[in-house]
């Protein structure tokens, strides 16, 4: 069993990983079928200063499907062991069975406003990468 990590606003994925309302933690099945489906909630603040990466891992997870994604998230999602596949959009669970059927590749892209400079979320909050 596998399981996959989605920043989730309503039931779509989230464009921004930071921000996002929770994560949607799919099971997937040896024959590679999603068995479940659990949300888990965004910690406060930034995704770049939280500990959502360990918590993530702490569950199992060993791939992350986001949307935009700044190299600072990255680096520390990654470093918890977990792949990060970015570019991703649209239906949560659409997403999850198009990257299980070898649909959904990363983009390469990282969220280009967020390197090399810190960037201001607008609630006081800056992230530093």
């Amino acid at each position: 069993m596998k399981k996959i990590a989605v920043p989730t606003r309503g039931n779509q994925v989230d464009s921004h990983f930071g921000h996002c309302e929770s994560y949607s933690i799919f099971t997937i099945g040896a024959d590679n079928s999603i068995e479940k489906v659990e949300p888990l909630a965004s910690p406060q603040g930034c995704g770049c200063k939280s500990d959502i990466a360990l918590t993530l891992a702490e569950m199992g997870v060993s791939t992350m499907l986001a949307g935009n994604i700044g190299q600072g998230a990255i680096n520390k999602i990654q470093a918890s062991g977990i792949a990060v596949v970015r570019g991703c959009e649209g239906d949560v669970k659409q997403v999850v069975e198009a990257f299980l059927n070898n649909k959904i590749t990363d983009s390469g892209l990282t969220c280009s406003h967020h390197e090399g400079h810190d960037h201001d979320h607008g609630d006081g909050h800056v992230c530093q990468h």
